[in-house]
């Protein structure tokens, strides 16, 4: 063989071993085909939690597009515990509470059966009571709305009398005569809040007895109209007695009547330290001598009587030393008794006031109409006073008003001044009734105290430099404007 057939032969052998490549290619073809081997055998290998920790570190290690729990790789795993479904509504009577996925499976009917008569039975309580509580104010604001159509006044007029609680045992206020008569500066009032209304004082008036302890009762419980009975206008029954009170017809203050017997020779209530002490219940007598003698460091016992017939008895008696009340009770007390009633020891008042007290007619609580009347009769009495106006001239002096009469004098005679209710307003004249029937207050006061000829002679209580005397006498006794 020739050297060129070897070497043909030799360089065949050699195309036959390497394929037809250039050699510039080689290298990139054995670089592909390792890669792909290892990409090829990686897939095959790895899976989502084949190292600890995978399943719970946010990333995608099978490169499969699931993390975590999300990859079913990892169900099972410590950090993916199995699911278990079933009902997770914890009040539905199937409750699982080892379940993790809610199946849709819960039955909870009896529970709203359960919860359904719950509500229903709150709802209808609560209904009934917001109910009732509403009706109840409706019919307490209507009635309280209609009260102008049930003041005392409508009441009065449709009974055609009037009941006055009174006393029967002061001389001078509230006194009950021998012949069944009765008279006084309260009953004066009375009878000219009768007459002002249109009634006729002397057959259209009941006097109901009201004491100490039972007037208010007797006034909140309707058995009287009104009440003119001595009684002192304070804050506590202003506010918590169901009482409005009007007109102040008699300045009073607290007094000590003394047996000399028992204090010879005193002249002070200081003189009285020790003393048994005479003192009315449910009065504001009882309050006042506890504060007097506090103050001045003195003592006293207290003998608790129910009226003045009481007090009278146990004075006379000798039981109590002292004999505490309203200063014009006093007088009226004393002077009853040195008529012959029984005591056989000296007396004496001392000149000591304890207290003030305001004594006014009162009527109940938020009748404003029935008030205003009573009030304003009282005024009208001492209006009537100031101006020179009483029972003998009141006539001529209204039928003065038609021309030139005095524009003070006709308000007060001829006008009705809004008093009154829509269905019962009082007449025009309504002052005029009321001089008709008592006079002015000075007419009033001169029949209670004194002997009633006209220049208050022989008084019991002189009202003349009291604080009973009109205010242009250096009194207390003032009306409002009435126009």
């Amino acid at each position: 063989m020739s050297l060129n057939n070897v070497m043909a032969v030799c360089l065949a052998t050699m195309l036959l071993l390497t394929g037809c490549t250039t050699p510039g290619d080689e290298p990139a073809d054995e670089e592909k085909d390792d890669t792909d081997l290892t990409t090829a055998k990686e897939s095959e290998e790895n899976y989502e939690g084949d190292d600890p920790g995978e399943c719970a570190d946010d990333a995608d290690n099978d490169r499969d597009g699931l993390f975590d729990c999300d990859d079913s790789d990892c169900q099972g795993s410590k950090a993916c515990p199995e699911e278990i479904a079933g009902c997770t509504y914890d009040i539905a009577a199937n409750y699982n509470a080892d379940a993790s996925v809610d199946d849709g499976s819960c039955d909870i009917s009896s529970v709203l059966i359960a919860e359904y008569d719950r509500g229903y039975t709150n709802g209808q309580n609560a209904g009934y009571n917001s109910g009732y509580d509403d009706g109840w104010m409706d019919g307490y604001n209507s009635g309280y709305d209609g009260g102008d159509a049930q003041s005392t006044l409508d009441t009065v007029i449709a009974r055609g009398s009037l009941k006055c609680g009174v006393k029967d045992s002061q001389y001078g206020m509230g006194y009950l005569e021998a012949d069944g008569i009765y008279t006084g500066l309260d009953i004066e009032y009375c009878r000219a809040i009768a007459a002002a209304i249109g009634l006729d004082p002397g057959t259209d008036i009941v006097y109901v007895l009201a004491t100490a302890s039972n007037r208010f009762e007797l006034l909140y419980s309707e058995e009287i109209d009104v009440l003119i009975r001595t009684t002192t206008w304070t804050t506590s029954r202003d506010a918590d007695l169901n009482a409005d009170f009007a007109g102040i017809n008699f300045y009073d203050g607290q007094g000590m009547l003394v047996n000399l017997e028992a204090y010879p020779g005193a002249t002070s209530a200081l003189d009285l330290d020790g003393a048994k002490i005479c003192v009315g219940v449910g009065t504001t007598t009882e309050g006042n001598i506890a504060d007097y003698f506090q103050v001045n460091g003195m003592s006293y016992e207290a003998v608790n009587v129910e009226n003045a017939e009481h007090a009278t008895e146990k004075f006379v008696d000798g039981d109590c030393d002292v004999w505490t009340g309203d200063m014009s009770a006093l007088v009226a007390q004393k002077w009853s008794l040195e008529q012959g009633d029984g005591q056989d020891f000296d007396m004496a008042i001392m000149p000591e006031l304890l207290s003030k007290e305001p004594l006014a007619a009162a009527t109940r609580d938020n009748d404003d109409d029935w008030n205003d009347v009573v009030t304003w009769v009282w005024y009208g009495m001492l209006t009537a006073e100031e101006l020179g106006i009483d029972s003998s001239n009141y006539g001529a002096a209204a039928a003065e008003c038609d021309d030139t009469g005095d524009p003070y004098v006709c308000r007060l005679l001829t006008q009705n001044l809004g008093l009154g209710t829509e269905a019962n307003p009082l007449s025009a004249t309504w002052m005029q009734s009321v001089l008709a029937a008592v006079g002015n207050y000075y007419e009033a006061y001169d029949r209670s105290f004194c002997d009633g000829d006209g220049p208050m002679s022989n008084c019991l209580m002189d009202r003349a430099g009291s604080a009973n005397a009109p205010w242009w006498e250096g009194g207390l006794q003032y009306a409002p404007p009435m126009r």
